[in-house]
This record gives C-alpha cells, structure tokens and sequence, in this order.
C-alpha cells in the first residue's frame, strides 16, 4: 500500500567550492515517486551526512524545500537542494515520514548516495 521510491542524483558544484580551505560544496536532485495505491503526504526529512573523516551530522526538519507534497498513486514530485562539507567526499542517506490520508505514519527511505569531487578517489 504506502510504497514510495526515492532517487537521488548527486552533483558536485566546483564554483561555490573552496577546497584549498576544505569548503566543497554539493547538490542533489531528489526525485519522491507514490508508486503505492493510496495518497500520501511528505512531513518531515531527516538527513545523514558523514564526510570523509566520518563526521556525522543529522538535519531535521519540515518538509522538502518549504513544501509537503501531496503524492496521488503514480505521482512524482522533483526537488533540488544542497550540503558543504569539509572533504571532498562523503555520504547521505535518510527518510522521509510520511502519512497515508487514512492517517497512518510510515518512512520513506531514502538510500545512501555519494557525494564526491570528481578525479578525488583514485
């Protein structure tokens, strides 16, 4: 019933990044898909992010972007947003809580992608 897909395409923007003061700058388009058979809302985010030298921080908050969407069956919503980190590669991953229009809560999952500087992991 509640089955949501979550994709996400990372990009690395060089021209908001400093690396010679270990300031690298992310994007990431995340695209939420209802491919369940009842409505449901987006409530709130919560992110992982952990940089190369495994610093973890966890951003919660409401909605995406400043919104909830409202997901019919077969309906997609589309966002872009972005993250810094002091090294050139990292990791996030997390979910989404939703809630069906019967009320009832459930997560998204959202699974781990790689943020990386391209040509920095050989």
């Amino acid at each position: 019933m509640n089955n949501i897909e979550v994709k996400v395409l990372p990009a690395y923007i060089a021209e908001q990044s400093d690396p010679s003061n270990n300031h690298f700058v992310f994007s990431y388009t995340v695209t939420i898909k209802n491919k369940g058979s009842a409505p449901a809302k987006l409530l709130t985010r919560h992110w992982v992010i952990t940089d190369g030298d495994g610093q973890t921080q966890e951003v919660k908050g409401d909605g995406v972007i400043g919104e909830q969407p409202h997901l019919q069956p077969g309906e997609g919503f589309q966002y872009t947003s972005g993250t810094f980190m002091n090294t050139p590669f990292g990791t996030m991953h997390g979910s989404y809580q939703m809630v069906s229009d019967k009320g009832e809560k459930f997560d998204a999952t959202i699974p781990s992608f790689q943020l990386t500087v391209p040509n920095a992991l050989h």
